[in-house]
């Protein structure tokens, strides 16, 4: 495993620096966080008494079998045995690592997740970008992305509904990378954390693990179960030996979980019906505040309504928005995040529609407006 001069992960480092120094977070990806007494109201008679008697010490590596249990009953096609758990995103991490050598290459789709585009390059691998636009509502084509494969693509990287845009794909547009993929024997890698948030249900998309045994989807319990702190994730795959080389790689990285978060988890995914009511809602309610916000400040901000998830790109039309995040910052404790910590222009930024104060938070940038 190779890691060369990783670059620095412009996203988390402005969130080191600002996150728990403001009391307003206007650009968080997760939704309100549980409690811990919250989920813990949720055990039934089995985990809450495993909680009580929880033993702190070495987990299995490949995760709680009764986690592993519970991730795989989320998906149409997948076993126990198709599921690691892993620490948040760690898991692009290892897969990156699995599937790739220096001069193979990898097609993005951006803006994205820094992890998509930069562990590739710190492996050595080539990075072509599918960028996303605006001016086309944020929507891709697949077309694009055939456009970019060459003969040593190695990974075709999509996540959907989409970080930061709030975009999202149609089920024959998904099926198509599916195609693409397969095609050139490339890996398709679905980051899928914010699937369960989509406003209408009939507009969830199956696991692209669930459409392909090639292919790799990638889950957390940071998203749409509002439990980031817990920072369980998983790898879900019927590629029993790309999962061997990843669990393989695991034992240089966090070797295995916390058996507390494990166990929370666990509880979470067994009342999950609950859990993403509770999700849904508050996004939906934020979303409609959104909506009347960006309308009554249509000469200052315009935007593309996302279609899913609990995050979406609006832009300043006439301010940057690097240089209103530090005012906002400055003078109101709201932090706002800029859309260049994800390479795209000065004027986007990144609104967070999953925390409960999030009416208050864009009444204070309003304000400032």
């Amino acid at each position: 495993m190779t890691v060369s001069r990783i670059e620095d992960f412009a996203l988390e480092r402005y969130f080191a620096r600002f996150e728990f120094a403001v009391r307003h977070q206007l650009s968080a990806s997760d939704v309100e966080p549980l409690t811990l007494r919250e989920v813990l109201s949720f055990a039934d008679e089995e985990t809450e008494g495993q909680w009580d008697q929880l033993v702190l010490g070495y987990t299995e590596s490949l995760g709680l079998p009764a986690l592993r249990r519970e991730i795989a009953r989320g998906y149409e096609h997948l076993e126990p045995a198709h599921v690691l758990v892993v620490a948040g995103e760690e898991g692009i991490f290892l897969a990156m690592h699995a599937l790739l050598s220096p001069e193979d290459e990898v097609v993005v789709v951006t803006p994205a997740y820094q992890s998509l585009h930069a562990v590739p390059r710190s492996i050595g691998a080539h990075v072509r970008e599918v960028t996303l636009r605006p001016e086309r509502s944020w929507e891709l084509d697949p077309r694009d992305v055939e456009r970019a494969l060459t003969r040593r693509t190695r990974v075709i990287a999509i996540n959907f509904p989409h970080n930061p845009t709030g975009a999202h794909i149609r089920r024959e547009v998904q099926q198509r990378l599916v195609d693409i993929a397969e095609s050139v024997g490339a890996v398709l890698l679905s980051d899928e954390v914010y699937r369960d948030l989509e406003y209408d249900e009939s507009h969830r998309l199956s696991a692209a693990a669930d459409l392909s045994t090639t292919a790799v989807s990638l889950g957390v319990m940071s998203k749409s179960f509002a439990l980031a702190g817990l920072r369980i994730g998983w790898v879900a795959t019927r590629n029993a030996a790309l999962l061997d080389r990843i669990a393989r790689l695991k034992d240089y990285t966090t070797i295995c979980s916390s058996a507390p978060s494990e166990l929370l988890a666990l509880i979470a995914l067994r009342a999950r019906d609950r859990v993403l009511e509770r999700s849904r809602s508050i996004v939906a309610s934020n979303l409609h505040v959104a909506g009347e916000f960006m309308a009554s400040h249509a000469d200052e901000l315009e935007w593309v309504p996302p279609r899913a998830g609990s995050v979406a790109f609006p832009r300043f039309t006439r301010r940057d928005a690097g240089q209103m995040s530090r005012q906002l910052i400055e003078r109101e404790s709201v932090l706002l995040l800029p859309g260049t910590v994800f390479g795209a222009d000065a004027a986007h930024f990144r609104l967070g529609l999953g925390r409960r104060d999030f009416p208050l938070a864009l009444e204070k940038l309003g304000r400032l407006l």
